[in-house]
């Protein structure tokens, strides 16, 4: 029941985000109910089912692990280290500099970074399920946007410098908050090795 929840979560987040790539659908939604309806249906749903797999995964974790396979310990470490630049990397895709302009995409880089590295970490059905459906949908997004005749975004604006430290500020706190704070309270275990703040 715990792993159904977390599928369903993820077939509702990354079910929203594959109807964005379909651009034909997704022109005539936005024509029939309008551009800020819209983005606020897509964020709900988004949110509802992050919030569903997150806890899903949560759950099962405490129900009990089906093991596929046993990851060294080390790995860990690759999870630790890699988020940090991930989390700097999904940051810098709102606060827009030469991370921005020299990545392009970001945020579907630093998604890819953290499911990567957690997909090293967890050989657990559950974990496998997770990480793995988000890189391949982080893939199958940078693929498609290759062929979106409407892939233009607005023209980048470029910070330069200034953005790029403030989004690696930004970023460093958010990899922190994670780390001490959503990782051990939501999914129930220490990123750092350590409780929660305040537990």
């Amino acid at each position: 029941m715990d792993l159904a929840v977390e599928i369903a979560g993820l077939i509702i987040f990354l079910g929203a985000h594959v109807f964005v790539t379909m651009r034909g659908h997704r022109a005539t939604l936005v024509k029939r109910i309008g551009e800020r309806p819209y983005k606020g249906l897509f964020s709900l749903v988004s949110i509802v089912g992050i919030v569903l797999a997150a806890y899903g995964f949560a759950w099962y974790r405490d129900a009990g692990l089906i093991q596929i396979w046993s990851p060294p310990a080390w790995t860990r470490q690759i999870v630790v280290a890699l988020m940090w630049p991930a989390s700097v990397m999904v940051v810098a895709a709102y606060i827009r500099g030469n991370i921005k302009r020299v990545l392009k995409h970001p945020m579907l880089v630093g998604v890819k970074t953290w499911a990567a590295a957690h997909l090293c970490a967890n050989g657990d059905l559950g974990g496998i399920i997770l990480f793995g459906s988000v890189l391949l949908w982080a893939g199958y997004d940078r693929a498609t946007l290759k062929r979106r005749t409407d892939a233009g975004t607005p023209p980048i604006a470029v910070g330069g410098t200034r953005n790029d430290i403030i989004a690696i500020v930004v970023g460093t706190i958010l990899y922190l908050a994670l780390g001490f704070l959503f990782h051990p309270l939501v999914i129930g275990l220490p990123a750092f090795g350590t409780p929660a703040l305040g537990h």
